[in-house]
């Protein structure tokens, strides 16, 4: 031994040399050639451990490891080793109490107060993450990869700007860390500064090219710019990298749902729950998919599932989906808060301030003021409210910029309109603020191109949920909710974050000028027999559910020469829909598909062909049923258990027209047949319609119009004494009431 033993340490310092200069190959050989003469020496055991764990062959890595510990079990930096082969097998709690033993011998290692707290951070222990971190910096204040490290605790911990912060002090020491420039990226996208956030994936590619997490950034951020194409690649590139990146997967099931492509959007959604099944967020976006392709296979299993979760508190959903599934306005609620607590959380930016205005300042935010229905119901008001009491503005988020009769409407009504397509979610709200607005109403509330975390920073003093989305959005920054005793009754209160005003009539507004083309088309123009009973339902795929259909093809069955006269839909749902038929025993030629038309006044007029609207449940005809009955035509529903299941109900109650409004879905049933077998009782409706469409409230946009500016005034007035927010009902007004002029002005 005595002979050897300088051999030994020449080999070694040469098989050293080697390793550094990443020759893995001639190292191991050398390390091995040390093992010849001392199969028990320390160093080269260990370190044929630290090449096997460059190789990614961690069993292996492993084997050497505890090898090397056998013979020095008090070895702080083999322990340090072991614990990253720990940790790469997945075996996170042994490799936690590695780390801890290394840190015993030597409590003055950066490396493993830095490795420890990745562990920490990886199960989700990130109060004691940030504590090892702190630990790392203060022995070694220039270690890049910690504040790294940092950066992505203080990400998880929603503390954003904190984050950001320690992202540009690793890039300050290492300016070619890929991985801090891909945390910036992913702090931005948060903060809603897409072109920054690009810009730092473009920059953690450029060094990293190979980096799949960079690409799946960069696809997200794709997709805001709509640039969809791209996106894709950038997922596939993704995906080429790493297969199991199951977000890349979501992403681009989202850009098949946003272009309506179901079937793509549901095999990507169905592949990446393949991938990961505990993912139970990716559950209602897969589910809701499923349900827009009339895809019904084992549909009440995945409402089970979704449901479940749900109530075990996972943030299994987006609130959306579930408003077209059996849910409870609890289940609504409850999966609401669990998304909203998932967003990112900011400090409020109004003050607290009073502010004394000469008239109260409403900015309305939606995406939608343009071809779309939100348009269509609200131009109207947005025109008739009285500009001498109210200072209105538009903020505008659209999606893509067209030009339209009803978006110049809604844009002429506006004293201020605001396009903030380009702005960040922050500079928006600092607008909101520098605007002194007194009362923001969001129109989108959660649903697709909505915009959160604009009113998450608290920029007005009073913030309304009101008209896009029919359930409560969960979130303590949203004060009322605006509804009416039909679709929010007082026994469902305590399942809304916001408090419940109840406007008279219904809550939904609606537009008096609305243009119904003169010219009716035929029934040949529509595809529709020249004889026979037409039930009618332009409703949107997803809502309708396996039990209304069972339902509607009986009714076809009962009434000889009838036929179904549905929106038209993409090949794969019009093939379900008659697949589903035939099963049900109906001639799959009875169902009738509506192409989509360019006019919305053209679409209004041919209601007149239609001799019955049916509704749907649980999630009801809303701006759909509102089209029905502005045209003439009556709307059949059934009372739901949440808002979105009661909305065609309080439009029929607001019309004068509260027979349609049935109980179950057994009395729906028969009262379709009875109207279908019946043709004087249908006339007499459609005669009824017609009259109270011009005396009753629904069609009333000024009286509308003074009830939501009676809303208004009496919160403002709540806030300015200083009164915390309350549900209240506004009383109905007069149809042609005398002039106001008891306005409160100032702080009054």
């Amino acid at each position: 031994m005595q002979q050897s033993f300088p051999n030994i340490q020449g080999t070694l310092a040469r098989a050293t040399a080697a390793h550094q200069a990443g020759k893995l190959s001639e190292a191991e050989f050398l390390y091995k050639l040390v093992l010849q003469t001392d199969k028990k020496q320390f160093d080269a055991l260990h370190m044929l451990a630290v090449i096997e764990g460059q190789r990614g062959n961690f069993a292996a890595a492993l084997s050497r490891i505890n090898e090397a510990l056998r013979i020095r079990p008090k070895s702080a930096d083999a322990l340090i080793n072991l614990g990253r082969i720990q940790g790469e097998l997945g075996d996170d709690a042994n490799a936690i109490a590695t780390y801890e033993k290394a840190l015993a011998l030597n409590s003055q290692s950066p490396l493993a107060h830095n490795n420890l707290s990745i562990l920490l951070r990886r199960q989700r222990r990130l109060e004691e993450a940030l504590d090892h971190c702190d630990a790392a910096i203060a022995i070694a204040r220039d270690y890049a990869d910690v504040w790294n490290n940092r950066g992505n605790v203080l990400f998880d911990l929603n503390r954003l700007s904190d984050a950001l912060k320690d992202y540009d002090r690793a890039l300050a020491i290492q300016p070619k860390l890929a991985e801090s420039h891909l945390g910036r990226g992913n702090v931005l996208k948060l903060l809603t500064r897409p072109d920054e956030a690009l810009d730092a994936y473009t920059r953690a590619l450029a060094i990293k090219p190979d980096n799949a997490e960079a690409w799946l950034g960069r696809g997200n951020i794709l997709v805001e710019f709509k640039k969809f194409d791209d996106a894709l690649v950038a997922y596939d590139k993704a995906l080429a990298l790493r297969p199991d990146l199951v977000e890349a997967e979501v992403g681009r099931g989202g850009i098949f749902a946003v272009l309506r492509q179901y079937d793509r959007a549901f095999a990507a959604y169905d592949k990446a729950f393949r991938i990961q099944p505990e993912l139970r967020e990716l559950e209602g976006s897969r589910l809701h998919a499923k349900q827009c392709l009339c895809d019904w296979a084992f549909l009440e299993d995945d409402i089970s599932y979704l449901l479940e979760a749900i109530r075990s508190g996972q943030p299994a959903s987006s609130p959306f989906p579930l408003l077209a599934v059996p849910s409870s306005p609890a289940d609504q609620l409850q999966c609401a808060k669990s998304y909203v607590a998932n967003l990112p959380s900011f400090p409020p930016l109004w003050s607290g301030k009073t502010y004394a205005h000469d008239r109260i300042r409403v900015a309305y935010l939606s995406s939608d003021f343009r071809e779309h229905p939100m348009a269509y119901l609200t131009a109207g008001l947005f025109e008739e409210h009285d500009k001498s009491r109210f200072d209105l503005t538009a903020i505008s988020y659209p999606p893509e910029q067209s030009e339209s009769e009803v978006g110049r409407r809604a844009k002429g009504a506006f004293e201020r309109f605001i396009d903030v397509g380009q702005q960040t979610d922050e500079q928006v709200a600092e607008m909101i603020r520098e605007l002194e607005i007194d009362i923001a109403v969001d129109l989108n509330g959660i649903t697709q191109n909505s915009r959160p975390n604009i009113l998450s920073r608290r920029p007005a003093p009073v913030q309304v949920n009101y008209l896009g989305y029919a359930s409560t959005m969960g979130a303590d920054y949203i004060d009322y909710i605006l509804a009416d005793a039909t679709v929010v009754p007082s026994d469902q209160f305590a399942f809304f974050s916001e408090k419940v005003i109840w406007l008279p009539g219904s809550f939904m507004v609606n537009d008096a000028r609305r243009r119904i083309a003169e010219r009716t088309p035929t029934r040949s123009d529509c595809a529709l027999p020249e004889h026979g009973f037409v039930f009618c339902c332009f409703n949107h795929s997803y809502k309708i559910a396996p039990e209304i259909f069972k339902i509607w093809m009986r009714l076809l069955k009962a009434t000889e020469h009838s036929v179904l006269w549905l929106s038209g839909h993409t090949p794969t749902i019009v093939a379900n829909l008659r697949r589903e038929a035939e099963t049900s025993g109906v001639s799959s030629d009875r169902i009738i598909f509506a192409p989509r038309v360019a006019s919305n006044a053209d679409h209004l007029a041919r209601h007149r062909q239609a001799d019955l609207f049916l509704d749907t449940l649980p999630y009801n005809a809303h701006a759909t049923a509102s089209d029905a009955l502005s045209a003439g035509l009556p709307v059949l529903t059934c009372l739901g258990a949440s808002f979105a299941g009661r909305v065609a109900a309080s439009l029929n109650r607001a019309v004068g027209l509260p027979e349609l409004v049935t109980n179950s879905l057994e009395e729906y049933e028969a009262l379709a047949l009875k109207l279908a077998q019946d043709p004087a009782r249908l006339a007499a409706l459609k005669a009824k319609l017609a009259r109270h469409r011009e005396t009753y409230p629904l069609f009333d946009t000024k009286r509308f119009t003074r009830n939501i500016e009676a809303a208004y005034t009496t919160i403002w007035q709540r806030h300015q004494r200083g009164d915390p927010p309350q549900s209240f009902a506004v009383e109905s007004l007069p149809a042609n009431p005398l002039p106001t002029n008891h306005m409160p002005v100032g702080n009054g």
